[in-house]
């Protein structure tokens, strides 16, 4: 057994190895062709700009009218403080970018914050694993995709990791975290719900009414933003997602976009990969993604049967994995995903399998089937023209397949080990539990422990 831990954390430094090669190749690729190779964003002038887009309706009114955003107002409250005002007045975008060095350093110090917790964070929970752990999150590529683009997901990162993670011991600050966290990404809200699996009932109270309150405040320090806003532009955007590129599919968090390539009306995609294979990704997709959430919401079920038999960060994992394979929020949210899955320890084969996958889509690598013609781009970090030639890489088709497997190999890891709990009744250890309705009708009632036999059940 020893033999086999040691060789699987032999393969995890691997993997954390080759995340340190593939960023220094790709820190190497820009310095000599002056920007970032794939699978970095192919827009080389679009540096942060997911940072001071936001910033500038932060300073102007219309972010919920003009710029149809779908984030609650803290993100913009929170923007306001760590943004340097004058330089938004009447300069949208680049402008605002070239003017604004506190946006830019609060950007990298937010960066910085997050390498510090995570470290600090998996030390916690395994110090054998936490180096290559720590390395694929903090320098793999969600995390430097996240940065990249400069979005509040880091933000959002350190608000879950403080709310789930081990740092913090108060609860009532920990509902705080975990209502920040919600402020910044609605989809975020399953994390609560998730605490109710673990029976978490004033957990759960407590979080939704720091999640409420945290939302009015900021509603009214921003002055817009109302439920009905943000439901209606997230609508709007839901129903609003159109793929014409397959640029567009270059990052992304789930297998939509490629289901709306190929029913473009503008790229031809049947004409490069054939109509019988257009038609039978039109037929997946539907059926993994269906399959995939069956799956999740029965590992949920099994949580509610058995909730000390599953770790609350798997559920985690669960209830956020579940909502980024549903929706297309861009790949750089996986960092949420990793950050729960590498808590898992490195026994059992599922296990395993998880923890490996959430290391392969970490390296900011990947493998080239086809190129495509040199087009000239403005490059923003030395502000010149250069040629950037693209090229079709494997990653975008099976890294949305690689990061939905995640989620779902641990709702069936769940599912198997509930079984076995159940089959064993196991119920001598659940005396906790004894004020519960049984939830099946052949569920025997809890028996109390061996140090409470004797005493009346009332008593204990």
């Amino acid at each position: 057994m020893k033999a086999r831990l040691f060789s699987f954390l032999g393969l995890e430094y691997g993997f954390a190895i080759l995340i340190v090669v593939g960023l220094a190749y790709s820190f190497g690729f820009f310095f000599t062709y002056q920007h970032f190779p794939q699978p970095f964003f192919y827009d080389i002038g679009d540096t942060w700009m997911d940072w001071f887009n936001p910033a500038y309706w932060s300073h102007e009114p219309g972010a919920y009218d003009s710029y149809m955003t779908i984030y609650p107002p803290l993100t913009y409250v929170m923007l306001r403080l760590i943004t340097y005002g004058p330089c938004y007045t009447s300069a949208q975008g680049g402008p605002s970018r070239e003017c604004d060095w506190l946006g830019i350093g609060s950007l990298h110090v937010i960066y910085a914050l997050c390498i510090i917790l995570t470290a600090r964070t998996l030390m916690k929970v395994d110090r054998r694993t936490a180096l290559p752990r720590s390395l694929a999150i903090s320098i793999g590529l969600p995390m430097m995709w996240g940065l990249d683009r400069g979005n509040v997901i880091l933000i959002t990162y350190i608000f879950v990791l403080l709310a789930y993670g081990p740092l913090v011991r108060s609860a009532r600050m920990r509902w705080i975290y975990a209502g920040l966290a919600v402020n910044m990404k609605v989809y975020l809200i399953g994390t609560i719900a998730a605490q109710l699996l673990h029976r978490r009932w004033r957990w759960a109270e407590g979080a939704a009414l720091a999640t409420a309150i945290i939302f009015c405040v900021t509603y009214f320090l921003f002055g817009s933003g109302s439920p009905a806003e943000i439901y209606q532009n997230i609508t709007s955007y839901a129903e609003g997602l159109i793929i014409n590129n397959p640029l567009d599919i270059w990052m992304a968090s789930s297998l939509l976009p490629l289901q709306q390539l190929t029913n473009s009306q503008i790229f031809p995609t049947s004409l490069y990969i054939g109509s019988s294979r257009v038609e039978l990704i039109e037929f997946l997709v539907p059926v993994l993604m269906g399959g995939a959430q069956a799956i999740v919401m029965l590992a949920a079920l099994a949580c509610f049967l058995r909730p000390e038999v599953v770790p609350r960060y798997r559920m985690l994992t669960l209830s956020i994995g579940i909502a980024l394979f549903s929706t297309e929020v861009s790949s750089y949210t996986q960092i949420l995903v990793l950050l729960f899955c590498f808590m898992e320890p490195c026994r059992s084969g599922i296990r395993r399998y998880a923890i490996i996958v959430a290391y392969v889509v970490c390296i900011p690598l990947d493998l080239n089937i086809d190129r495509l013609p040199v087009l000239v781009k403005d490059s923003y970090f030395f502000d010149t023209q250069v040629p950037v030639e693209y090229v079709v890489q494997v990653g975008p088709f099976i890294r949305p397949l690689l990061t939905m497997s995640i989620p779902v190999s641990l709702a069936i890891l769940t599912i198997i080990e509930v079984a076995q709990d159940l089959s064993r009744q196991g119920w001598a250890d659940r005396w906790r539990f004894r004020r519960d309705k049984p939830l099946l009708p052949w569920v025997q009632r809890p028996q109390a422990p061996f140090a409470a036999v004797g005493a009346r059940p009332e008593a204990q």
